[in-house]
């Protein structure tokens, strides 16, 4: 086994780890920071891919911007996480549904063995870059505008949605 597979398997088993963290954790600060963790564990793929542009945005972007205004946030409304919400059917069901579609997809894919072998990339790695910044600036502008306006509105809904009352003036 070589260096490659075994940095492959490494960022791998992080990403996993933490990500099962994110899930698992009762404490919503805890479960940002594995979520730090597992966005490490990408970018440490990404590099192993020899896509360091897409290592450097994730970090960039997610890891440094998105994580830390969760952590904000998560701070800002004084979140914990002591209860565990009682189960209803459709939550119970799309968790059913949930770990089959998971379990499915593991046993398609011990079924049908490894994924193709890919070509080995012939340019440099920033020679693709131009495409890249050219489409990203004018085919998709609009719809990652649209996205990061959608971001903003849900995280503004969940700061309203979850302000406390503070006095009489607030009761209706």
């Amino acid at each position: 086994m070589g260096t490659g597979q075994i940095l492959f398997n490494a960022f791998a088993l992080l990403t996993v780890v933490s990500a099962a963290g994110v899930v698992l954790n009762r404490n919503a600060v805890n479960a940002a920071l594995c979520l730090l963790l597992s966005l490490v564990g990408v970018s440490g793929l990404f590099v192993a891919l020899d896509a360091y542009l897409l290592a450097f945005l994730l970090l960039l972007v997610y890891a440094g911007a998105v994580v830390a205004l969760f952590l904000f946030i998560i701070m800002l409304l004084d979140a914990r996480g002591d209860s565990r919400p009682v189960l209803h059917r459709l939550p119970l069901a799309a968790r059913v549904i949930a770990t089959g579609l998971v379990l499915g997809g593991v046993a398609s894919f011990l079924v049908r063995g490894r994924l193709p072998e890919g070509r080995a990339a012939t340019t440099a790695v920033g020679a693709a870059l131009k495409p890249y910044a050219h489409q990203l600036f004018t085919t998709y502008l609009l719809p990652v505008q649209v996205l990061g306006f959608l971001l903003l509105i849900a995280m503004i809904g969940v700061i309203v949605l979850s302000r406390r009352p503070d006095g009489p003036e607030d009761a209706a």
